[in-house]
Parts: C-alpha cells; structure tokens; sequence
C-alpha cells in the first residue's frame, strides 16, 4: 500500500514492528473483486478454488486459454515471492485447465515468503483464477483517509502495475492527489479532470470517471479505510478495469458492516492476535524476548521504551484495558507464553478503574495454570495495590516484585538476559529473590 499519510498510534506502532499486519480488516482479492462487480465497476472474470481440482474445473469454465493464477494470501510482493514447495512466484499466467491444476497444487496448502511475510511466511489455502486481459496501459488508484486534510483522499498515477513507494521515490510528480470533502463527495466534473491528468482519453476517459466515482461511493458505502488499485488497466479494446484489489476496512464499523467483516480470514492473522480479539484485549506481537502486560496503550509504549533504555527488546505490546477481569489477565498470560521466544515478562499495572487484587489474582491463576517457567516482574500501583501484593505474597510463587518501574525494567531484562543464556545451554534456570 502506498503509504503517504499518517496512521494512528496502532498503525505506528506495527510500522515499527518489522513485518506485521495492520489490525483493520483486509479482505483477499477475489473477495475485493466481487465487492467491486457488485458496484458496477468492471473486473475480469473468475473464480476461486481451494483445491487443485476445483482449479481445474474453474479453469476450464472461464472457457479461455488464456489465464492467470493467483495465490491468494495477505501479503504484497506475491509475484516475486517463492512457495516452499519450490514454486517461484504466486502470480502465474496459465494457458489450460491442467496447467491451472499443477500449479494450484503447489500453491495450496503451502507457505509463501514475500517481502511482507517475513520468515515465518503465510500459508496459501485459495487461488483465485481470472481471465488474462491485454493492456494498453496500466495505472494506479488509491483512495485512503488523511489526517492533513481530515477525510478521504484520491491518490492516482499514471504509472501503475509497480511498486508505487518507489514511483513516490523516484517521480514523484507522477502521483496526483486529490482530496475529497467528505460531505460533497466526488463529483463527475472532478473524476473527469482526475481521468485526464492521468492521460485516459476517448471513452476510456468516461470509463475511468465513472469507476472513480463508483469506486468512492464503494468506499464511503462499506466504511473502507483503503481502497487501491494497482494496476487499474486501458485493455487493448478500451475498457477501463481493476486487475487487482486490496481493501482495507474500519474495524470500529463492524457492527455495522457484519457482511463485509464475515469475509475475514484469521487463517491469514497471527493466531495470537485473534486469541486476543476474543478476550477484549490489544495484543500486536513483536520481535523482542521481554513480554509485556500492561493496563493502558500509552503506559504500555512508556513500558516498552524503557525496557528499550535498558537494553531489552518488547516481545509484544498487550493492553489489558481498564476493566479486565481475573480471566482475561490469565488469558493474556496465555497468549504471552504462546510465544516461544519470550524469556521473561514484565506486568506493569497502574490502577484506576483497574483494580490490582484483580489483576494479582489474574497472575496467579495464570501461573498455577500455565506452570509458567520463565521469571516473572510485577509492578502494582493504584486501586487496591495493598490487597494485590497481599495476595501475591501468600500464594508462594516465585514473583519480583517492584515498585519502581526503572529497576523493574532493568531487573527484567538482566533476568531475561540470565535465562536466554541458560536456554542456549540447555540448562533450566531457576531463579528467586533472597
């Protein structure tokens, strides 16, 4: 996606976190092609599949010998990336249904590593097969929300079917913006003199007037917070069409956007985010070896810069909220120590509403539970903070208390430094406060 605007404080954090996904909603291609026939704004032909044999068939009622197969993952860069099965490239043009078949058989069911996967890759489960077009010439559209202006904004270019960071990069008076008052919306007239800055003429220019007022009506229709096309196409007999689509979706109008939001995918997110999405808390995995537990989302980057000052590395950002219960503490323990990476972890509760004998309580549950091996700070403070550590006290688990959120952070990462050096060494590390 073409990232020209300032996203919110979630969307800063996971573009510092090297290779995560964006919490909205992004739905697969086919998916977004469908959503874009149902507004009138033409497509290619096609059909997905979730085996190699319905490839096969799909293949052959699109009735063309000219064709292309998809994988269908979350991820950019699915051309140039390379499955584990050996296949190079999740882009593939095909000339029969059992080219389609043998294909899909190497993309189904295997990973796929891109540049936005990371190492970790993402499993293939669909494949989208779609009638090849000819081109004249290819272009890229985009409609995204902007701070600056505070409302929806056209980001075009005559130069699409590329990496647009790098167009932004290299020319950036190839990109045409154009922001749209929200409570006027895109008029014709406008659509028009966008088509012509981009060079359509003929009634190419009427088609691509109409897509983009259509395709502005769909995003303001389905509370989208990213539309982009790339590459929007003139194909060799003048029509205007969208070859391929990402949509991106406003996750706070879910409930009124149940049919669009029943096309997620969670096979395609970090299984620990979606654990966390059912527990009401905010989880965002990331690289580092410290987990973190926390009550409030600027307490919890506060924590996370100091365990940084001190030389450690977050392994997540988990926001508790302020009325979490005994349960979903022990359900965020959970989701922490689902991550093999993590050598120790670091809670970090400032009650309000929040009241600490309930957050002790959630920690000592989770311990009993989950039998958790790896060293365990807790600072309490606020609501309740006497009963807390009372509790903690006579339960007779090995926890470091402290008071001080500077030696707690420089305490937790010595102890993660301890235990990651014993893991190396295969040795079981047992570690106590005298």
């Amino acid at each position: 996606m073409f990232r020209l605007f300032a996203n919110s404080s979630k969307g800063a954090l996971r573009t510092a976190a090297k290779n995560q996904q964006v919490r909205n909603l992004s739905i697969h291609e086919y998916m977004s092609a469908n959503l874009l026939s149902e507004a009138g704004i033409k497509v290619p032909q096609g059909a997905v599949a979730t085996s190699p044999e319905e490839a096969f068939q799909a293949a052959k009622k699109l009735g063309t010998s000219d064709l292309v197969i998809k994988a269908q993952v979350l991820a950019g860069g699915r051309g140039k990336g390379h499955f584990d099965s050996g296949l190079q490239g999740g882009v593939k043009t095909i000339y029969s249904p059992e080219e389609a078949r043998d294909l899909a058989s190497k993309m189904i069911g295997h990973k796929i590593f891109t540049k936005q996967t990371g190492a970790h890759g993402k499993e293939c489960n669909k494949v989208f097969i779609v009638e090849r077009k000819y081109v004249r010439r290819e272009y890229y559209f985009a409609i995204l929300m902007d701070r600056a202006t505070q409302g929806p904004v056209i980001v075009a270019s005559s130069q699409g079917g590329v990496d647009i960071e790098t167009v932004a990069a290299e020319n950036p008076d190839a990109i045409v913006k154009l922001p749209v008052d929200i409570k006027r919306g895109l008029s014709l007239e406008a659509a028009q003199g966008l088509a012509d800055k981009l060079g359509f003429v003929g009634n190419a220019r009427e088609e691509a007037a109409d897509a983009f007022v259509k395709l502005y009506k769909l995003f303001l229709a389905k509370d989208a917070t990213q539309i982009e096309i790339n590459p929007l196409v003139e194909t060799s007999d003048h029509q205007v069409m969208c070859m391929d689509a990402k949509f991106g979706f406003d996750d706070n109008a879910n409930f009124r956007q149940q049919d669009v939001f029943s096309l997620r995918d969670p096979t395609q997110e970090d299984p620990r985010e979606v654990q966390a999405e059912k527990w009401n808390l905010n989880y965002i995995g990331l690289d580092g070896r410290i987990g973190c537990l926390v009550n409030g989302a600027g307490l919890a980057m506060s924590t996370m810069d100091i365990i940084k000052l001190h030389g450690g590395e977050p392994a997540n950002f988990l926001d508790v909220g302020g009325s979490a219960t005994a349960k979903q503490i022990c359900e965020a323990f959970k989701i922490i120590s689902s991550d093999a990476g993590v050598s120790a972890a670091l809670v970090n509760i400032f009650g309000g509403i929040m009241r600490c004998d309930v957050v002790a309580q959630g920690i000592i549950d989770a311990v009993k539970e989950l039998d958790l091996k790896i060293p365990l700070v807790v600072r309490l403070q606020g609501t309740n903070v006497d009963a807390g550590k009372k509790l903690i006290n006579e339960s007779g688990i090995a926890i470091f208390p402290c008071d001080d959120l500077d030696k707690a952070a420089d305490l937790v990462v010595k102890l993660s430094d301890i235990t990651t050096l014993a893991q190396k060494a295969g040795v079981h590390a047992q570690l106590s406060l005298d």
